[in-house]
């Protein structure tokens, strides 16, 4: 799941942000699974996984602050909070 690209420091803080991006931004968050974490194309932190036990989203997670800067999800992912849609919810 975890990939050689990062030390387990900078896993453990992108799996937090990831699961506390989705849980404080979508609505009928029941379970997150993280499924890897590597770096992308263009040298970015990546973090794929599904909510629900069966919804895929795709987060590039931003270094060193750890802020999440896109998310890419597949059809019936869950929708974003209403309070949420214009601007990102505290995380």
């Amino acid at each position: 799941m975890n990939s050689a690209d990062y030390d387990k420091e900078t896993i453990e803080k992108a799996e937090a942000a990831a699961k506390s991006y989705l849980k404080n931004n979508y609505e009928d968050i029941k379970s997150i699974e993280i499924e890897k974490i590597f770096k992308g194309p263009l040298g970015g932190l990546n973090v794929e996984g599904t909510v629900n036990e069966k919804y895929f989203f795709n987060l590039d997670v931003e270094q060193p602050d750890f802020n999440i800067g896109s998310i890419g999800v597949r059809k019936g992912f869950p929708k974003k909070k209403a309070e949420c849609k214009e601007k990102d919810c505290d995380y």
